[in-house]
């Protein structure tokens, strides 16, 4: 017998439909379901298994049924087979089952005996399209009912935390390469105490390998002398961390995974770990650097000076 839907698409069509089902209702996290727990997998190749067996039985018994017809029984099966979907009997009756609706001709059957000056009342049942669509709201309340209040799924706490999440994730991405937040002409070094902590947070996750904890250079370039390969000063050590060190050999460009404003800070605090010398510091590497805009005093008229000034003095020129 002819069927509304083929087995080849049937079959494919109510396996994915069961996996699809078992994905969403069970939490693998990452991994699919049917990799995370075996039995899923071995549960719906059992089912798919019986899927195909039940098609073959049941084609086997359509052949054998179709060959037992007489011939003007098959000429009435293949008329009715060759009939269009909504004025087949399947279709018909389920609009029956679903609606029980009265054509107009057929309103004598359900006129009420009430007549107010000559207006009678029909007990007729609802549009179809209305009880359809009542019906479509029983499977959602359904639906929703196993997978929020059996299921446990999310509520509207943790999916607004869920979302916040993910806005804060693009925001931060967003930063990384977003345009004008800082470069090399714009930073400034930074002094105070939160962005300085800030920026030894950063080091501690993101430099320490190369640099160690207190700067002393291990793969890396000692960063608590005054020699620098690259140049110091907040400028080009914040250009240095954006766009990398010596070609095949330096440091890594990390402008793609720290934002311009975190790379500020970060060399604000290697610059804060000048002169402080750690233990086992590794040699010094490049040349003494020395600022050339720094403030310079070239005469000093007061010719009375005492050690602390001239002390005060020497640090201003350095």
């Amino acid at each position: 017998m002819k069927k509304l839907i083929p087995s080849y698409v049937r079959v494919p069509l109510i396996f994915a439909l069961v996996m699809g089902a078992m994905e969403y209702f069970i939490d693998s996290g990452d991994k699919p379901a049917f990799i995370e727990y075996p039995m899923v997998a071995l549960f719906l190749g059992v089912f798919l298994f019986l899927l195909v067996a039940i098609e073959i039985v049941v084609s086997a018994v359509d052949k054998v049924t179709y060959h037992l017809l007489s011939e003007e029984q098959k000429k009435q099966l293949e008329e009715a087979q060759s009939l269009p979907f909504t004025e087949s009997a399947f279709y018909q009756g389920i609009m029956k089952k679903l609606t029980r609706s009265k054509e107009i001709e057929e309103e004598h059957d359900v006129m009420l005996d009430h007549d107010y000056d000559g207006i009678k009342e029909l007990d007729n049942v609802l549009p179809p399209w209305w009880v359809n669509l009542f019906y479509l709201t029983i499977i959602f309340a359904f639906v929703y009912l196993v997978r929020f209040h059996i299921f446990n799924d999310y509520d509207q706490a943790s999916e607004f935390e869920t979302e916040m999440a993910i806005a804060k994730a693009e925001v931060e991405k967003y930063k990384l390469t977003a345009p004008d937040l800082m470069d090399k002409e714009k930073v400034t070094l930074l002094t105070d105490a939160t962005a300085l902590a800030e920026g030894k947070s950063i080091f501690e996750a993101k430099c320490v390998a190369c640099h160690k904890a207190d700067g002393g250079g291990s793969i890396g370039p000692n960063l608590t002398d005054n020699h620098w390969i690259l140049g110091g000063g907040i400028k080009n050590v914040f250009n240095t961390i954006m766009e990398g060190g010596r070609e095949g050999k330096g440091m890594v460009p990390w402008k793609t995974e720290i934002k311009p404003s975190d790379i500020q800070k970060v060399a604000s605090y290697v610059l804060s770990l000048q002169g402080t010398n750690p233990k086992e510091g590794k040699a010094p590497e490049g040349d003494v650097w020395v600022d050339e805009n720094a403030t310079k005093t070239e005469t000093i008229k007061d010719t009375t000076v005492t050690d602390t000034t001239k002390t005060e003095i020497v640090a201003v020129v350095k």
